[in-house]
C-alpha cells in the first residue's frame, strides 16, 4: 500500500471522487477488482465522504458511492448492447470488532 493524498474539509466531493474514486472505477471497468477503504475515528467524515448528502438537488454533495455508480452505469449504457457486464458490489462496516453488511 502507498500513501496517496489527504483531503481537507473544504475539498469538494467531486474533487475527492476524481482524485481517489475515478481511477479505481476506470480500472474496474477494465475488469479489475476494486476496493475503497474509508478508515478513521468516529465523526471524522467517512460516511459523508462515501455517501454524501442524500437530499434532493444536492448533486454537488454526492459522495464516492453515488458518483461511482453514476460513472459505472453511464459507462455501461454508453456501450450499448455490444458487451455484457456482471456487477457485484458490497458495502460493509466494521465497528467495534463486528462486521455489518450495509
Amino acid at each position: 500500500f502507498s500513501f496517496e493524498a489527504v483531503f481537507g474539509q473544504e475539498e469538494a466531493q467531486k474533487t475527492i471522487y476524481e482524485r481517489s474514486g475515478l481511477p479505481l472505477v476506470e480500472s474496474v471497468l477494465e475488469g479489475y477488482n476494486g476496493t475503497i477503504f474509508a478508515y478513521g475515528q468516529t465523526g471524522c467524515g467517512k460516511t459523508f465522504t462515501m455517501v454524501g448528502c442524500k437530499e434532493e438537488g444536492s448533486k454537488d454533495l454526492r459522495g464516492i458511492i453515488p458518483n461511482a455508480f453514476s460513472h459505472i452505469f453511464g459507462s455501461i449504457s454508453s456501450l450499448g448492447k455490444e458487451k455484457r457486464f456482471l456487477l457485484r458490489c458490497s458495502f460493509i462496516e466494521r465497528y467495534k470488532e463486528g462486521i455489518h453488511e450495509l
